[in-house]
């Protein structure tokens, strides 16, 4: 298989006049787009970068950020993208642990690297103007009359991601040229794009899902347009200007882009297909954008850094709520809680945990130094994803949440995500959260945190589960009105910080005098 620098030139040979990137005002062309990125990957030659070394990058999406990336791809260098909102104490803490030899910034983040005392000593290449012990990325980008000659095989590591580290210190996944490429194949497959692909560089380029983006335009001469920052007004902009093809988001971001103001009458006919990950989509977003875009296609993909794709579902708003099949490079199966080994299966309708198979084209090969978290996640040859989730009779997979946000309440298990579509539906709720809270008689009770659009009583909202159909133990036994649900800088939900009270409390949107209710029996 070809390593991606290779890949990429390959590229722009065959498509040297298409355009590549798009970033305000800087348009590049493949053609264009060569002799910076040559340049950019001679320049971390002339700090020190070896093959095989990490570079660390607090950047958001800009031309910069993608040039880089790919630089490091021509280089051989190990790019370790770290959120840009990230403190002086996680720079510090992903310097020792990474063995990272040079640190890029910008101007978001340059406080957190100047205050973190580990990168005093590396080489620093910022996106601003250079002060003492700094380098210009523009300086080293100006440079000319370079060839851009691939260093890297497929079998060298592309790249680090850290995980989020919601419940211990991040965890580095390192994945191969020969991984990164056969994911970004499969996404191209998989989304059924074509040649000339405009797609919103939104998510991210330290996620999974932005670095996935960047990849697939490349192979068919497509381009990303960056937006640094989600802002849905700037992005309803760009998808007029760009005629944006294709959208590929977090469910969060969908929501918000089109409940803003100015979605109504925006034009969004270039925009043929969707798809998301990082999260389930609730059934009421799922119709909404369904009827907003009436797209060709609509793709649940469900996956994780450590195996890019695990399942896809081509139709999502058919099925809401599967995650379709086993990826073009996986194979995937439910075993049962707490099962010993990997041929404990549960059966077809019964909540287990979700296993991938490590020998899949896309998957890791394990943690950066972190032998305990292989022993526990990487078994028997499967990768136990800690998601729980089940087939159905048809043989798709449903996922349910983790396995750490299982609600057991009164001895029963309740997974949130079907509450949460279930109430999702109703016309006075925004946005919902469910999650389960400490209770003397019940262990846990099923709590529902909503952000309304209209007042309503928690009584409305109760009738509502019942005539849904929602199981009688299953229905939120409390309702807090809040006025945002915590969510990570990528928008995934943090329930974690809804049961430590993190949250608003948002009095105008109840309507009845009661929050809660007793358990039925």
């Amino acid at each position: 298989m070809l390593d991606l620098g290779t890949s990429f030139v390959a590229s722009a040979e065959r498509d040297p006049d298409a355009l590549a990137i798009v970033d305000g005002e800087m348009r590049l062309t493949y053609g264009e787009w060569v002799p910076r990125i040559a340049a950019v990957a001679a320049g971390l030659d002339s700090i020190g970068l070896r093959r095989g070394d990490r570079l660390l990058t607090l950047l958001q999406n800009r031309w910069q950020t993608a040039t880089l990336h790919w630089a490091c791809q021509i280089s051989g260098v190990i790019i370790t993208p770290l959120n840009w909102r990230a403190k002086a104490d996680e720079v510090d803490y992903c310097i020792a642990d990474a063995e990272v030899r040079a640190i890029a910034y910008e101007e978001a983040s340059a406080e957190a690297v100047r205050a973190a005392a580990a990168s005093r000593a590396l080489p620093r290449l910022t996106l601003a103007v250079a002060g003492e012990g700094e380098v210009a990325f523009d300086a080293m980008a100006a440079m000319t009359g370079l060839a851009l000659q691939p260093r890297a095989t497929a079998e060298d590591w592309s790249l680090m991601l850290y995980t989020s580290g919601t419940t211990s210190r991040p965890k580095g996944v390192p994945r191969r040229h020969r991984a990164e490429r056969a994911a970004a194949i499969a996404h191209v497959a998989q989304n059924l794009y074509a040649h000339g692909e405009r797609t919103l560089g939104v998510m991210p380029l330290y996620h999974t899902m932005g670095v996935r983006s960047l990849l697939a335009m490349s192979l068919l001469g497509g381009c990303f347009v960056c937006l640094p920052r989600f802002d849905p007004k700037i992005a309803i902009d760009l998808i007029a200007r760009e005629r944006i093809t294709n959208l590929y988001l977090v469910p969060t971001l969908y929501h918000d882009l089109v409940s803003h103001p100015d979605f109504g009458g925006a034009d969004i006919g270039s925009v043929r297909k969707l798809g998301f990950a990082g999260a389930p989509m609730t059934d009421g977003l799922l119709q909404r954008l369904t009827r907003a875009f009436q797209p060709d296609l609509f793709v649940n993909h469900y996956g994780s850094s450590e195996v890019y794709t695990c399942t896809i579902n081509q139709n999502a708003a058919a099925k809401p709520g599967s995650a379709g099949r086993s990826g073009l490079n996986q194979r995937i199966r439910v075993v049962r809680f707490a099962a010993s080994d990997a041929s404990d299966l549960a059966a077809p309708g019964e909540e287990g945990e979700i296993l991938a198979l490590l020998a899949g084209d896309e998957a890791f090969e394990g943690y950066w130094r972190r032998p305990d978290t292989d022993a526990t996640a990487l078994r028997d040859g499967w990768y136990r994803t800690g998601d729980t989730g089940y087939f159905d009779a048809d043989g798709d997979l449903f996922v349910t949440g983790r396995v750490d946000d299982m609600i057991i309440t009164g001895g029963e298990n309740v997974s949130p995500v079907e509450i949460e579509s279930c109430l999702s539906l109703h016309p006075a709720v925004s946005e919902v959260a469910v999650a389960g809270l400490p209770d003397e008689r019940w262990g846990r009770i099923v709590a529902a945190f909503v952000k309304c659009r209209a007042p309503v009583a928690a009584e409305t909202l109760d009738a509502h589960c019942i005539a849904s159909g929602l199981a009688r133990f299953k229905r939120p036994r409390r309702y807090v009105f809040v006025t945002e649900l915590p969510k990570s800088p990528v928008g995934k939900l943090l329930r974690r910080k809804l049961v430590a009270g993190d949250y608003a409390l948002d009095p105008s949107c109840l309507s009845g005098p009661s929050t809660s209710r007793e358990p039925n029996p």
